[in-house]
């Protein structure tokens, strides 16, 4: 369930709301991946080992040894399907020059500096936090030698609130001086700046012309957060009271804005991260348009034990093909029932693999 909690800003002190913050109970709430289908008995008590086609027959997909019987089954099912469905994606835009994807995966914390619950961003001191991204980069690394890793850090530039705000739109903007801020602390590391829109009672109509400066610069990239969107819910539901939604119209809305600042600007291509982890909170997803311009990222959001994760990934990420793949780990949350962090050496056998790794 969503927590609401506090921090100072150049404005005041606001209420703000934590993205991700519910538990895997009885019931789901917001920030959980919704459960996927009834999965069967596991056959095995430690690994269920899945062939995989880019390496010889004689490689086994397997999860580290203190998973779980459940968490061998469903990612035995999420690894085998996703080979399936990958005749169903569709044909991808040849990337234009200078393209982060496919050539790179991006590694990005996320958060925001004003707040230690929002993310890791914020969370420790900052040359603390760098440190931990430099590890997490290496880490991606040696997983996987063969893709560069790519360091990123994603700044929540608009904030969902707890309280409507004198404008009733559910939302606090960050003021340049803060996103000028973390925009340093990238360069320092040659890294990424992708700027998270929670929008609240907004829009990205409303929201994205004020950051368009930021995105002209051809490091500095844009994500969308579906979950507190709430301009298709009723009047005066709270962000976090209720899974928001993102249509089709939106993304392609947005990809649209950044196809012609890429355009006018002759900058790089740009990447748009979606986050989503359940059906509802895109709709439409068959319809977003494709543009070698705009490298769109699907974003499995959410947290839980690790069966869930590769459930949601499933079901929401490979059910649905629209680009690239991403997925978001939490260094909390995911741990909190004893669960090991998912290592890159488990996620990268999920299809598509995820190109797009975002820590909270």
């Amino acid at each position: 369930m969503s927590t609401f909690f506090r921090f100072a800003a150049a404005v005041g002190v606001v209420a703000v709301l934590t993205s991700c913050t519910a538990a895997h109970d009885a019931t789901p709430a917001a920030g959980t991946p919704a459960p996927g289908p009834a999965q069967t008995a596991a056959t095995r008590s430690d690994t269920v080992p899945v062939a995989r086609t880019d390496v010889p027959d004689t490689a086994q997909a397997h999860l580290i040894a203190s998973r779980k019987k459940h968490d061998s089954v469903t990612f035995a099912s999420t690894v085998a399907f996703g080979r399936r469905m990958a005749a169903k994606w569709p044909a991808l835009p040849a990337p234009l020059p200078q393209s982060v994807l496919p050539a790179h995966r991006i590694v990005a914390f996320y958060g925001n500096p004003l707040s230690k619950r929002m993310g890791v961003l914020g969370e420790y001191p900052v040359d603390e936090m760098l440190a931990k991204l430099d590890t997490a980069v290496r880490e991606w690394q040696q997983a996987d030698p063969s893709t560069p890793v790519q360091p990123a850090l994603q700044l929540i530039a608009v904030v969902a609130q707890g309280a409507p705000g004198k404008d009733g739109m559910y939302r606090l903007r960050m003021d340049t001086a803060l996103i000028e801020k973390v925009y340093g602390w990238a360069k320092r590391k040659n890294a990424l700046l992708f700027l998270d829109v929670q929008v609240g009672h907004s829009t990205m109509q409303q929201e994205l012309p004020r950051l368009l400066p930021f995105l002209a610069r051809p490091d500095v990239h844009l994500a969308m957060d579906a979950e507190f969107a709430m301009h298709y819910a009723h009047e005066g539901v709270v962000p976090g009271k209720k899974i928001g939604q993102f249509d089709a119209k939106d993304i392609n809305w947005t990809s649209e804005q950044l196809r012609q600042l890429v355009s006018d600007k002759k900058i790089p291509p740009k990447v748009l991260v979606v986050h989503r982890w359940t059906k509802p909170m895109i709709s439409n997803a068959s319809q977003i348009t494709l543009d070698p311009r705009v490298q769109i990222v699907m974003d499995m959001d959410g947290w839980g034990p690790p069966w869930m994760k590769f459930e949601s990934f499933r079901d929401y990420i490979d059910l649905e093909p629209v680009q690239y793949t991403g997925i978001k780990l939490f260094f909390h949350n995911d741990v909190k029932h004893r669960d090991a962090l998912l290592t890159p050496g488990e996620v990268l056998w999920l299809r598509p693999r995820p190109l797009y790794i975002q820590y909270q």
